[in-house]
């Protein structure tokens, strides 16, 4: 479990989190959510270290992530999986040398056993035979599958995602959402998502944190924000006016627009 504890962070005058406390457990995809300036991308940063927070705690498995040394930390890093918003692949390297560099970075394995690890890893994400492709022969979608490959080659516990359906279509969108749905219950991973994404949000959200002018303003599940009373939630994932009225079940009834006579 990754728990956070009164987690505060600051530049110089300006307070980008404001006392954030929560927890995210195994097995779950949990999304992290808020407007532009809510402060989610920073507390992302806080959680995965390359932002040190002005106060409080993050613990992954008990351990205190946040008071140990860079050294320590590193231990921890080893199994964290990124996946970056724009995919961040090596545009001089193959798709199995992208899936690689973590295994020839971080580990000791023979030359067989890295190649049997990108090959099983491709496979999962179901690019079996891309392996000699360069990103600029593949598709954003197939980009976006390739950096989850490298994100789990490590087998790592904990995944981070960055905007994972940026500037994807919607059914690419869906089939990475299945994809990151799955391998996370699959091998029992702590999976957090930073998305503007409202389909992923009420498609996939096992454990949804809303944040809003850097606090944390509500949580819960995608079913439970159905029915929230949260004005500001229901502001921000409810924004049009044809999503109010689904939410409300009358648009098969009622016309959004009425017909000229």
């Amino acid at each position: 479990m990754i728990e956070v504890k009164d987690l505060k962070k600051s530049f110089e005058d300006k307070a980008i989190l404001k006392g954030i406390s929560t927890y995210f457990e195994p097995g779950k995809t949990n999304l992290v959510i808020g407007t532009s300036g809510s402060g989610k991308t920073v507390f992302v940063k806080c959680l995965v270290g390359l932002l040190q927070p002005t106060s409080g705690s993050v613990f992954y498995d008990g351990i205190e992530f946040t008071a140990l040394s860079n050294r320590e930390k590193k231990q921890i890093r080893t199994k964290i999986g990124m996946l970056f918003q724009g995919s961040a692949l090596f545009d001089s390297m193959t798709v199995e040398e992208n899936v690689m560099f973590p295994l020839n970075m971080f580990t000791n394995l023979t030359a067989k056993e890295k190649l049997n690890r990108v090959n099983f890893c491709l496979e999962r994400v179901n690019l079996v035979g891309a392996n000699k492709k360069f990103p600029g022969e593949i598709s954003g979608g197939m980009m976006k599958r390739v950096g989850i490959a490298r994100a789990i080659v490590l087998n790592p516990k904990y995944l981070f995602c960055d905007e994972p359906n940026s500037g994807l279509d919607p059914q690419t969108s869906l089939r990475i959402d299945d994809l990151l749905s799955d391998i996370t219950h699959e091998y029992q991973m702590i999976t957090i998502i930073n998305t503007h994404d409202m389909n992923s949000v009420m498609g996939m959200g096992e454990k949804v944190v809303f944040l809003h002018q850097g606090y944390k303003e509500w949580e819960g599940s995608s079913q439970e924000i159905l029915h929230t009373d949260n004005e500001l939630l229901y502001n921000f994932i409810f924004a049009s006016e044809f999503l109010k009225q689904l939410r409300k079940g009358i648009t098969n009834s009622t016309p959004l627009i009425k017909p000229d006579k």
